[in-house]
């Protein structure tokens, strides 16, 4: 069997921690992107907002191209 996959990045954002920003990422690229097969945490940073910290976290996720 003969498979393709493209891999993309995408960054998660949170202000509760780096696991919920990468949950976040996943999620929500699971709703436009069918298919999704393996998410790889590549980075985690924060920021500081307004005194606030913000949690980031950047994923490769890979899908399956699907023929037709």
């Amino acid at each position: 069997m003969e498979s393709v996959y493209k891999v993309i990045e995408i960054i998660g954002v949170s202000d509760e921690s780096w696991e919920a920003a990468a949950k976040t990422a996943v999620q929500t690229a699971s709703r436009t992107i069918k298919d999704l097969r393996v998410a790889e945490v590549k980075e985690l940073d924060m920021k500081l907002e307004d005194e606030k910290i913000v949690f980031r976290a950047k994923l490769k996720v890979s899908f399956k191209y699907i023929k037709e």
